[in-house]
């Protein structure tokens, strides 16, 4: 519970200073509806020119840029402020400050995901809802108990994935503070708009696996069909977990190469 509290604390103290600039708001709310427009956009020209492509048709891509909008959302909701305020020339790292981070008697690494928070990216949130919303109803059938459940554990298994990868790239700038090197994973991370079996066999497979954007989109999808079966979110939750023990184990021997801005 001491966590959950200092949570609430860090989201209400970074609203109070984002909402403080005007500017700010409109700027987000722009950038939200021109990512939606074009996601929707690419979707609809897409099926424009055909009813189906690998088994997936408009309502179930729909469904995923759905689940897409929401991991991004997700992500710049806390996972990228928080992480992002590591790296750069104008970071912690390079700055020395990450003292003030270690000094406190709380896990350095909760410290350093859950710190800062973009509240504004609760509109993104809402548009993703609804990006869903529409798509679940442009399905026609009703949702049973285990397809809802399934889609929400597979969400959970892609948002830890997502927190995995981030994670692990930002570990890096413990060996060189001033570069993002998550900068990485965002083209990559486009890729995730659209169904993994729409690319050629060996990246369908690094986009599953190896950089498994693919499957943290792909898979929630799949659970509104009934298509997902247990031993894939079986598989899914194992790479999770692997992911996190690996990103968490790096971010650790990070910490031990970082010199303070008094050493």
């Amino acid at each position: 519970m001491r966590y959950f509290r200092l949570i609430a604390a860090f989201a209400r103290a970074s609203a109070q200073q984002e909402l403080a600039y005007r500017t700010n708001f409109l700027i987000s709310l722009l950038h939200s509806l021109l990512n939606l427009v074009t996601g929707i956009l690419g979707i609809v020209i897409l099926f424009d020119q055909i009813e189906m492509i690998q088994g997936w048709d408009f309502a179930s891509t729909l469904a995923l840029l759905g689940v897409y909008l929401i991991l991004g959302a997700l992500r710049s909701l806390f996972i990228e402020p928080s992480l992002d305020a590591l790296a750069g020339m104008s970071g912690v790292i390079w700055e020395g400050t990450f003292d003030f981070t270690l000094l406190r008697p709380l896990n350095a690494q909760f410290m350093a995901s859950f710190q800062r928070w973009r509240p504004l990216a609760l509109f993104d949130m809402l548009l993703a809802l609804i990006v869903l919303g529409v798509a679940v109803a442009q399905l026609n059938r009703t949702l049973n108990f285990m397809e809802i459940a399934g889609f929400l554990l597979s969400l959970m298994i892609s948002l830890i994935i997502l927190y995995s990868l981030l994670l692990g790239l930002t570990s890096f700038v413990f060996w060189g503070p001033g570069f993002y090197y998550t900068w990485i994973f965002n083209g990559i991370f486009q890729m995730a708009r659209y169904p993994v079996g729409l690319y050629p066999g060996w990246l369908r497979m690094v986009l599953t696996w190896i950089v498994p954007v693919g499957m943290m989109t792909t898979v929630p999808a799949q659970t509104f069909g009934g298509d997902v079966s247990p031993l894939l979110l079986t598989g899914s939750l194992i790479l999770a977990i692997c992911l996190f023990a690996g990103s968490s184990f790096l971010f650790q021997t990070g910490l031990q190469r970082y010199s303070s801005a008094s050493s």
